[in-house]
């Protein structure tokens, strides 16, 4: 959530950076948040001179109560009981305009960092990164749907009659394989710095709200109603829920947290060529890192957590790119968000498998996770987070880009997990 002050000291400044969301609606509701915000404000200060008054006739009654003026010491308190009640509805007054300008604010995107380029569509992201090789396939080469079958490492009609499309089920080597993955990952991210935690798999709303995916996502999480609770949709959530209403030292930062988690998105609305086999599930593994940042560092640590992904790629000898997300493509909360994408020999088009991302105050004004600074003042930290890496493209361009004639060969980086050098 945008922080009001904000708004208000960098009016234009905001609006321009939001407008690389080419959202013609969002000057009026940056508009519709100020007015709220004078309206607040007003109301405080009236509110503020009706406890001035209210305290200084109370001090009076006293002084008359002392003087033996009874009489005009009641008389008084007949007063001081209109402005308690005065007082009392500017209170409700102002705790209503708070209520409305929070849900104003609430669908306020993050204003794009002014590297961020305008756009609409996908087709408009820049793209800034290229590495690898895109591999020639033998001529029998097939996409990792019919591998899966061929090799019995994904059963997704067993996936089917268990849960539904979208619930695969991994069978021998291909278990061996994500388990493979998920470790090395980890290990990677550990190397990095990064703090292994494991989190529930279920928040509350106020989780959902901190991080950002409650009002904007809702739609596509799954909602377990009774309890109230949500299924994760990526490790973030939980992780970054950690740091809600905590006051770190200066000392601290940055705070560097990886996980695995299962995610569990309901991907409603998605249908066709682009959701057959791996590229497009309800439940998916992944390793995710986020990063509890000073604000002068947020930049540059943007930057390292985009060569931890690289690094990842390169070891696992997959050709990818790197695209910076034009303002209408980013998600809600982002500031800078940077995509990989890995290119599927077999299926001959890139795959997205990472977001990595700054979110500025955005995350951290909502979550009120703060930390003091060395003149003791408190601000709002910077959050980022990545997906270092998300499992199911990963695996269908593992199983396209390096199928072998009779054969899957395992990139060397994976052997020590995995303890196969092939896919037989």
């Amino acid at each position: 959530m945008l922080e009001i002050h904000q708004l208000r000291e960098n009016k234009a400044e905001i609006l321009d950076r939001l407008a690389r969301r080419a959202n013609s609606a969002l000057p009026a509701l940056v508009e519709q948040a100020l007015d709220l915000d004078s309206q607040k404000r007003a109301l405080q200060a009236e509110l503020d001179r009706k406890l001035a008054e209210i305290n200084l006739a109370s001090k009076a009654i006293g002084s008359l109560m002392k003087d033996g003026k009874g009489d005009e010491a009641e008389a008084l308190k007949a007063t001081v009981a209109t402005f308690k009640e005065s007082a009392h509805q500017l209170k409700q007054e102002q705790a209503q305009a708070e209520e409305q300008l929070i849900a104003v604010l609430c669908h306020i995107p993050n204003a794009p960092d002014k590297k961020v380029k305008l756009g609409k569509t996908p087709e408009e992201n820049e793209e800034v990164f290229r590495a690898g090789e895109i591999p020639v396939l033998h001529k029998d080469a097939q996409p990792h749907w019919d591998l899966a079958q061929q090799y019995k490492l994904i059963d997704f009609e067993t996936g089917v009659k268990i849960a539904g499309a979208g619930f695969p089920v991994y069978t021998g080597q291909g278990a061996k394989l994500q388990r493979a993955l998920i470790n090395y990952f980890l290990d990677e991210a550990s190397k990095a710095g990064y703090d292994e935690v494991m989190t529930p798999h279920v928040v509350n709303e106020a989780s959902g709200f901190g991080t950002g995916q409650l009002p904007d996502k809702e739609g596509q999480m799954y909602y377990v109603g009774e309890d109230k609770l949500f299924l994760i949709p990526t490790a973030e959530v939980p992780v970054t829920n950690i740091y809600r209403d905590v006051i770190l030292n200066e000392s601290d930062l940055p705070v560097k947290h990886c996980a695995y988690t299962p995610c569990f998105r309901r991907e409603a609305g998605s249908y066709g060529k682009d959701v057959r086999g791996l590229n497009r599930l309800h439940q998916f593994d992944k390793v995710e890192i986020v990063q509890i940042a000073h604000p002068d560092k947020s930049n540059e640590i943007l930057d390292q957590m985009v060569d931890h992904v690289k690094g990842l790629l390169n070891n696992l000898e997959l050709p990818y790119r790197i695209l910076r997300l034009c303002g209408g493509d980013m998600g809600f909360a982002s500031a800078m968000t940077y995509d990989f994408e890995v290119y599927s020999a077999a299926q001959k088009r890139w795959l997205e498998v990472s977001s990595v991302s700054n979110f500025e105050t955005f995350q951290s004004n909502r979550l009120k996770c703060r930390f003091r600074n060395a003149e003791r003042k408190i601000q709002l930290v910077h959050s980022l987070n990545g997906s270092a890496l998300a499992l199911p493209r990963i695996v269908a361009a593992l199983l396209e880009n390096h199928q072998q004639p009779g054969y899957i060969k395992i990139p060397g980086a994976l052997h020590s997990y995995t303890h196969f050098n092939s896919i037989k």
